[in-house]
């Protein structure tokens, strides 16, 4: 029996749970949470959203499949975040589409470069951004603690 499509919607605060928890779940299990964690995962109305970014969402038959933040930056660069694709939907190209989608919606906000910082223990997470067509770039020290790698995408 075949899956039903994956549906990347707009975020609402009906998703605020699974966000925090998706994305706590992988921070936790590589690294620490730290205050800026906190903030986005606890508050995205107020950190992500309001300030002019966007949180998409996978969906399948109502289910939370995975979760990406566009961060407003200065002028028109935006930061691709808090991207977490549950467990059970790993290996099933859900980053793909939701990196993809995210691109897009830069786009429509007017972006001219995206960027993300990520830690090159994270391979598979390192292979779909190069996928993407994201470039490994030298940047400013990072806020994050777990930050060692920054990587840009020139739209």
């Amino acid at each position: 029996m075949e899956n039903p499509p994956v549906q990347i919607v707009d975020y609402s605060p009906k998703f605020q749970a699974d966000f925090r928890t998706l994305n706590k779940h992988w921070i936790d299990r590589y690294f620490t949470m730290e205050e800026l964690d906190y903030k986005a995962l606890d508050h995205p109305q107020t950190y992500i959203i309001d300030p002019g970014g966007a949180i998409l969402v996978a969906c399948r038959s109502e289910k939370v499949l995975g979760v990406c933040a566009l961060i407003k930056m200065k002028g028109n660069s935006y930061e691709l975040a808090k991207m977490a694709v549950s467990d059970e939907a790993q290996g099933q190209g859900i980053g793909f589409q939701l990196g993809q989608a995210v691109i897009e919606k830069a786009r429509s906000l007017g972006a001219n470069r995206v960027y993300l910082e990520t830690n090159d223990v994270l391979k598979p997470a390192l292979a779909l951004y190069r996928k993407l067509g994201f470039n490994r770039i030298e940047s400013d020290p990072s806020p994050y603690a777990r930050s060692n790698v920054q990587m840009e995408l020139i739209l």
